[in-house]
């Protein structure tokens, strides 16, 4: 195939050889549209810088995007902060109208200035919060409260408007969103709205942690971004980056594109301080408004929206067919990582996952779609419901031999589908912060017989924290589902087979788990349950599963 060459010190006027490499990625498509047969982009070494997203549609068909051999290539989202003034042992820099949410400092990533819920004795009230204790806040405007576990499994975020004295006016609608979306009743104690923020994130006053920023908005179009430094640390030689576009790369109705061994780094998402806000309430899923329901609970309960909105991610996929991402690394990004949506025949292998505000892989909808071999850790930074890989919509999507570790919510999640097939996967140190989920976590039907249904086979599942887990979690009227052939152990429980909506045409065979799971002694209708074995002693477990769990993980480098 023809091939193009792309550096950062290339220049667009030349001809796209080794020797005289072009600059610009744009510049790059533009060359590869007009070859026949498809075109090889080699991306040299170092930081490709993008002003907007990357965009390729059905004219880019067949080209294929890498880094050179031994290189690597970084597709970046982020801008250079420069001109650092120190005042009180904190660094300034004027940036404009930058809106960011993040900050990379050295290749580290900074989060933003916190503390801990509201001060003295707060009360919620219809329109935000009063309190008896003063808060001298610098800038209340870009503060913002977070809410964990308003329900188990939530996690939202909601932006002040304004702060007179002692009481916070939130920002609307996010927080008349939240009043309508968290009403429930607990055993007899009904409740409406957020309750008190359980951490207060972004005002200069918070900024006591070293490796921590704020992003001070008060002028508008003048922008001061405020960073307290580890010691050791000098403005004159730190490299710092603020993410500023949200997508990078966006590819819609290709064919048999490809991308292979590239980074793509620093991006952000403002959706969350916007006066929308971001009303969680469950993974990926979040409350823009419309009705909510109400599920009842044997003590009680919950209202959830009739329908949410997904966090979007920053590179995705459309309606593409035969694309292959392969050996990429997605790092420092503001949202979920990759996300696909519709097509055929997409594959995802052996890419590396970090550092993410969301999760890493999101699948919504098409066809035979295949992630293997990827390893996943560290997502769900900022928005703490967000599992390491999450379909749902899909028709014979295989999610094989990844590894997903240090996540806040589930590892792997299959929504409605069919013939999902989960195999050989390792979860290690999952729900880390919420509870209600567990390593590998399936709801809704998955076909229409046991032909079309979901197989979870060969997983290992280790270290699901948190109470109120399940290692291996069929929930919510799951149906057509064959569990077999799993390993489970040191969950808080190894799995549930009651659970409302009840659970239908699932086969529980051959596992492996250190505890019975809850109603394994008297196992629903819908539940077939045989051929398990509880081995207590770790030791034991672990010899009597040494084929399995020596099969599980990725196998690529």
């Amino acid at each position: 195939m023809f091939q193009l060459h792309v550096a950062p010190t290339g220049d667009d006027s030349w001809p796209g050889t080794i020797e005289r490499p072009l600059a610009t990625l744009e510049r790059a498509r533009a060359v590869a549209r007009e070859v026949s047969g498809g075109a090889v982009v080699n991306l040299r070494g170092g930081v490709h810088v993008l002003d907007r997203p990357f965009e390729l549609t059905e004219a880019d068909s067949g080209t294929v995007y890498q880094a050179y051999e031994g290189e690597e290539a970084v597709i970046s989202g982020g801008r250079r902060i420069t001109g650092w003034r120190e005042r009180d042992g904190v660094w300034l820099a004027e940036v404009g109208d930058l809106e960011t949410r993040g900050l990379t400092v050295d290749g580290r990533r900074a989060p933003r200035a916190a503390r801990d819920g509201l001060p003295g004795t707060a009360v919620q009230t219809e329109t935000g919060y009063v309190t008896d204790a003063p808060l001298g806040w610098r800038s209340p405007g870009d503060v913002e409260f977070v809410y964990r576990g308003v329900y188990p499994w939530t996690e939202a975020r909601l932006p002040v408007a304004s702060v007179s004295g002692s009481t916070v006016t939130m920002a609307q609608p996010g927080f008349g969103l939240a009043m309508k979306l968290y009403d429930f009743s607990w055993q007899g104690m009904p409740s409406r709205g957020p309750g008190l923020p359980t951490r207060i994130e972004n005002d200069a006053s918070f900024l006591t942690e070293p490796g921590t920023f704020v992003l001070d908005r008060s002028r508008p179009g003048d922008h001061m971004l405020l960073y307290l430094p580890w010691p050791g640390e000098d403005p004159a030689r730190t490299h710092v980056v603020a993410p500023v576009l949200e997508t990078l790369v966006r590819v819609a109705g290709a064919r048999d594109v490809a991308f292979r061994g590239l980074v793509f780094a620093d991006a952000t998402w403002l959706r969350p301080g916007h006066p929308a806000g971001f009303p969680h309430y469950h993974g990926n899923g979040f409350y823009e408004g419309g009705d909510v329901e109400k599920a009842m609970l044997d003590d009680g309960f919950v209202t959830y929206p009739a329908s949410s909105v997904t966090i979007p991610a920053c590179v995705t996929f459309e309606d593409t067919v035969g694309a292959v991402i392969e050996g990429c690394r997605f790092t420092r990004l503001g949202a979920s990582g990759l996300g696909i949506t519709g097509g055929e025949g997409v594959t995802v292998r052996g890419c590396g996952f970090d550092t993410l505000c969301a999760g890493a892989v999101v699948v919504s909808g098409g066809r035979g779609t295949t992630i293997e071999d990827n390893r996943i850790r560290e997502v769900g930074l900022e928005f703490s419901g967000s599992p390491g890989i999450s379909v749902t919509g899909t028709h014979g999507c295989g999610i094989v031999g990844n590894e997903v570790a240090d996540v806040p919510h589930c590892g792997i999640v299959a929504g409605p589908g069919r013939g999902t097939r989960i195999l050989r996967n390792l979860t290690s140190n999952t729900m880390k912060a919420l509870a209600d989920g567990g390593g590998v976590y399936l709801s809704g039907p998955q076909g229409d017989s046991a032909a079309d249904g979901a197989v979870v086979r060969g997983n290992v599942i280790r270290d699901t924290i948190t109470p109120y887990n399940f290692g291996l979690y069929t929930d919510y009227g799951a149906s057509w589902v064959t569990v077999e052939e799993n390993v489970v152990l040191r969950a808080d429980n190894t799995a549930v087979l009651h659970v409302a909506p009840p659970l239908e045409n699932v086969v529980y065979r051959g596992n492996f788990w250190d505890a019975d799971p809850l109603g394994h002694d008297d196992p629903p209708t819908g539940v077939t349950y045989e051929g398990n074995v509880t081995i207590k002693d770790e030791r034991e477990l672990n010899a009597a599963t040494a084929h399995i769990q020596s099969q599980a993980g990725p196998r690529a480098g």
